[in-house]
């Protein structure tokens, strides 16, 4: 898979700064804050409304899918190298219908635009026939557990279909149906790549069984990312250098490595490193905190 994939992916995202690393110095990317509402509840995760957090799950404030398509209306007059439109949060973006009515707006305004989205994956195999009337064309699933006994330790509940699980029942869960949309998305013809939130006590046994599996099912791309203490895990560490370069020797003997990643706010616009917030009439509303 790693070597059958690499022309399409080469073509397919040569202008995604979170896909290939030339772009990523140079091409912005804009995303729309219209996700509030998660449908899992990871034990690093602190979701909430604030201007200065540079980290996901955080944004200004939140729009709704005519708000965020006129301002990307807006941004494209102001930043001539606007190449990407994403959905990354704050919270999941396949749990609010807003993040696929946003999209299809921009997409029927500006289907020259590379839309894309980042998920936990759960509702991924369900909502690929909208992704795909969507307009989109890659999708990020966030994948941070192979075996659901460590996946039980990561993730406090997971909510489908109006029931909550917990336990290895709900990390079993979205275990099974993000390896199931990947797979889905990439014989659809989207992009995949695949994200994990690297937590060394916990999670770093299971980076080469992702990854395999991630590149079985047609991912081409793997983004290694640090996990940052927060909630019920503030008091452990965070990954080192070490760490994340031995979870990504690991991990390129199935996918190739992207190594750029900046951890982005769910309203970043600009070229990474550089963005902005979104909306700075809505950075009054700071310091408000979402529950899912």
């Amino acid at each position: 898979m790693y070597e059958g994939t690499r022309s399409k992916f080469s073509h397919m995202t040569s202008a995604h700064p979170c896909f290939n690393e030339k772009a990523h110095f140079s091409t912005a990317r804009i995303h729309l804050p219209v996700a509030p509402k998660c449908n899992i509840q990871c034990n690093f995760c602190n979701r909430k409304i604030d201007k200065c957090e540079h980290r996901p799950g955080v944004s200004s404030g939140v729009m709704t899918a005519e708000e965020a398509a006129d301002k990307v209306d807006k941004v494209l007059t102001e930043i001539d190298n606007l190449k990407v439109v994403g959905v990354a949060g704050p919270g999941e973006a396949l749990a609010n219908d807003e993040t696929l009515k946003a999209l299809k707006l921009v997409h029927q305004r500006h289907p020259e635009l590379i839309k894309c989205i980042a998920t936990n994956g759960l509702l991924l195999p369900e909502k690929l026939p909208e992704i795909l009337d969507a307009g989109v064309h890659s999708v990020t699933v966030t994948i941070n557990a192979f075996d659901p006994k460590v996946g039980a330790q990561i993730y406090s509940w997971v909510r489908y279909h109006n029931k909550t699980y917990r336990g290895e029942e709900g990390a079993k869960l979205l275990v099974e149906n993000q390896f199931k949309g990947v797979e889905m998305a990439a014989k659809a013809g989207l992009i995949v790549k695949v994200n994990t939130v690297l937590v060394p006590e916990i999670n770093a046994d299971q980076i080469e069984p992702i990854a395999k599996m991630a590149a079985e099912k047609g991912a081409v791309l793997m983004n290694i990312i640090p996990m940052i203490p927060l909630y019920k895990f503030a008091n452990l560490r965070a990954p080192e250098c070490s760490d994340l370069e031995q979870a990504r020797a690991v991990a390129e003997k199935y996918l190739p490595q992207f190594r750029l990643c900046k951890q982005c706010r769910a309203d970043a616009c600009g070229v990474p490193g550089q963005e902005k917030s979104i909306s700075p009439a809505q950075r009054r509303m700071g310091g408000e905190h979402y529950h899912a």
